[in-house]
């Protein structure tokens, strides 16, 4: 499933390298991003202040996922992963413990991104590293044109009407372009 997140309220809580890891894959999706740590790597501090996201500086507290959409915990404290998720229950707040399946609304897929393509690979948890690899390689498969090609498509959607002609074309159109770019 994608999730358009422009308009939903993320909660992090943690600061550390795991936590500097999620922010910098959800900055690419939206910047209604909270964090709360009591200690914060420069690494993730850099992209709060970088991207004026909303920081509070200490424990989390319970009641603090009100308000909010998606709450990932990035913490090295299992009993708060487990609290914050049972917290959660009855609730429309998704949730995603890191590296904790039994506490996870949702897992986070490996995903490639250029500009309007978004690929996701997902081995359901069983190998993070196998998810990690596959993207690596599709990364280098995927030539720099795409999100050029990919907004001559859009543009062109607007302006031709719908049809089978139009999916006729289409198909040509693309099939073309993995000719020359692939």
């Amino acid at each position: 499933m994608f999730l358009d997140m422009n308009e939903l309220k993320v909660l992090v809580v943690g600061g550390g390298v795991i936590a500097t890891e999620k922010l910098e894959k959800l900055i690419e999706f939206t910047k209604e991003i909270t964090v709360i740590a009591l200690r914060v790597d420069e690494e993730a501090q850099a992209i709060i202040d970088q991207h004026a996201l909303v920081l509070h500086q200490r424990a989390y507290e319970v009641g603090d996922i009100k308000g909010f959409d998606i709450v990932i915990v990035a913490t090295d404290t299992q009993v708060l992963h487990k609290e914050i998720y049972e917290e959660s229950r009855g609730s429309r707040v998704l949730v995603n413990s890191v590296d904790n399946r039994a506490y996870c609304d949702f897992i986070f897929p490996s995903y490639v991104k250029k500009e309007d393509l978004t690929i996701a690979f997902s081995t359901g948890g069983a190998s993070p590293a196998f998810a990690k690899q596959i993207r690596q390689y599709f990364e280098n498969v995927i030539p720099d044109s795409v999100g050029e090609f990919l907004q001559n498509m859009k543009n062109l959607r607007r302006t031709i009407p719908k049809g089978k002609e139009r999916m006729e074309y289409f198909d040509s159109l693309v099939r073309e372009y993995f000719k020359k770019s692939f």
